[in-house]
Order: structure tokens, then sequence, then C-alpha cells
């Protein structure tokens, strides 16, 4: 369904009441039921004139979402549903209940992940409820969604099948997202795999193993660059002699050289140091922790060298 500007948004607009600053770890409950009207509209908006096998598609789609967290959790129905229900509740009204009673943030947004995992690959065809319109309304749900994370002030986006948490709405859309959708191709698999787990971890406060996803992102898309140019390489090579390889090959032009040794160094001792001095070796007798901020910066950092290595390579001749 559209979004409407309504009287009282815009007057909160104007009086400066909208949040300027994200959060993290509160769900408010207008989000929720909003998500639950997306469900509505893209998961089983069928009346009672269409085919059974419809409605088969429907109860499928929800039961792979309220198993799989089942599943996941260790439970034998998800809270507040009781084992010994009768009659039990519907796959849909299971996960509506849960939706709106979780307390857990971190557990609510599992389900608002998976159940959007859900529209973005089952719902786009025809014959999950015959529209012919199918992709695009799965396209609106998931653009409703960020466009709700961010009226509600909550960090987040879904991308790629994977909510992710964002510190800049501008860094998001300069730098994150053109990554994201430069990777989003089969060549580039591995390295969105690993990109996409450094935010996973960034997102539940793994720091560190944040900041190693960020290098083997990193040292994946030259890997990949120089099997697709078929540039010789060690197979053990470090993120060092990557950059030598990609500096040996002309990857960005001679004339443009000062500024390349400036990336260079910028990449040698942003990305990999980070990495090898807070999280890559032992932490001896005293643990260091991996600042917040630390970690957000290196992973715009590494979208930024991902963003300017894969285009690179695709104006090269």
């Amino acid at each position: 369904m559209a979004i409407y500007d309504l009287y009282s948004k815009r007057q909160k607009k104007l009086r400066g009441e909208v949040p300027d600053i994200y959060t993290y770890d509160q769900v408010p409950e207008a989000l929720r039921v909003q998500v639950i009207h997306i469900w509505n509209d893209t998961l089983d908006h069928i009346d009672n004139q269409q085919l059974v096998v419809e409605r088969a598609h429907v109860n499928r789609a929800y039961g792979l979402i309220v198993e799989t967290l089942r599943h996941e959790y260790g439970v034998i129905k998800l809270p507040p549903s009781r084992e010994n229900h009768y009659p039990p509740p519907s796959f849909q009204k299971e996960l509506t209940a849960f939706l709106r009673g979780e307390t857990d943030p971190e557990r609510v947004l599992d389900a608002i992940e998976l159940s959007f995992f859900v529209i973005d690959t089952m719902t786009r065809s025809y014959d999950y409820l015959r529209r012919r319109n199918a992709s695009e309304l799965a396209d609106e749900a998931i653009d409703e969604l960020n466009h709700r994370f961010k009226e509600h002030g909550l960090g987040f986006q879904f991308i790629n099948g994977k909510i992710i948490r964002i510190d800049s709405e501008m860094i998001h859309a300069e730098i994150i997202k053109p990554a994201l959708a430069l990777l989003h191709n089969k060549d580039f698999s591995g390295v969105e795999e690993e990109f996409l787990k450094a935010h996973e971890h960034y997102r539940h406060g793994n720091n560190g193993e944040a900041l190693n996803e960020c290098l083997k992102a990193f040292e994946s898309t030259m890997k990949v660059i120089c099997n697709k140019r078929q540039w010789v390489y060690d197979p053990r090579a470090t993120s060092k002699n990557l950059i030598n390889v990609c500096l040996e090959k002309e990857l960005i032009p001679t004339f443009w050289l000062s500024h390349f040794n400036a990336l260079r160094s910028l990449l040698e001792s942003g990305v990999p140091t980070g990495r090898n001095k807070l999280s890559g070796h032992g932490q001896g007798s005293t643990p260091r922790e991996v600042p917040d901020y630390l970690v957000a910066y290196m992973l715009h950092m590494t979208a930024s060298a991902i963003v300017f290595l894969v285009e690179a390579e695709q104006h090269l001749p």
C-alpha cells in the first residue's frame, strides 16, 4: 500500500518532533502493526473467491517463517502461544501474536527479516496469488518497510535479504547501498556474503568478528578481480600483496598515481591494520574492546574500497 503523508505527520515535521538520531534497542508498537499490515497486503491478500491452492501458498509462506523461528529458538510454539492451546492457532495468528508480544528487539527483527526474505523470494511469482504485478508489490513492501524503519528512527534497513544496521542515512545511501548493489551478482556472491556477515556481527555487537569479515570481503574483492582478469597471485596472499598486484596491473590510470598511492596507504593502514591490531591476534591477559564507532568507520571504509575496486575494474579495457 502507498505511504500517505498524513496531516499529523506534516505537523510533527514542522514542530521538529521527528527522530533525528537512530535507535536500535526498541521496536515501537506502531512499527510492528505496520509490518503486520504489510504482511496482510503482500503475503495474505486473498479473498474467499480464490482457489484453495492459493490459500495453501499463503499457509506455506507463514509456516516457513514460523517453523524456522521455532526450530532456531528451540520451542514448540512461538510465545505467547501455549503448547496445549486448543484449537491450535494458525501460523499467521501465531506469527502475528509473536511480533506483537515479543520483548527482545533482536527477536522481533528476526521475525521481520525472515518474513521479508519470504516476501522477497516467494511472493514474486505469479503463481503465489495470481497477481500480474507480484514482483512490483514485493518491491513496494520492502520499500515501505525501509521507510517505516526511517520514519520511526530505527537504524536498520532490509537489503539483499538481510536487515543491516545503519548509522548515517547519507553514508548508507552513498556508500553501503552502492557497494551491496555491485556485489549482488554471482561473481561477487562470496564477497557479498562476507560483507553482510560483517554488518550482521556489527548489529549483534560482535565487533571483532565484524572487522574480520571486513578484511575478508576486502581481500575477496581483489581476488575476484584478479581471477576475472587472470592476474597471477599467491592464493595465500595478504591484503598488502593483493594491493600490490592491483597496482602492478594499473587498476588505476598512471596519471592518477599520487591518488592511487594515497588510496593504497589508506587501505593498508585502514582495513587490514584495524583488523590486525584490534581483533585478528590474541588478546593476551586483557581482552580488547573494539568500539562501535570504529567498527562503523571500518564498514564504511571497506564499502568505499569495494565500490572503487569493482568500478575501476569495470572501466579497464
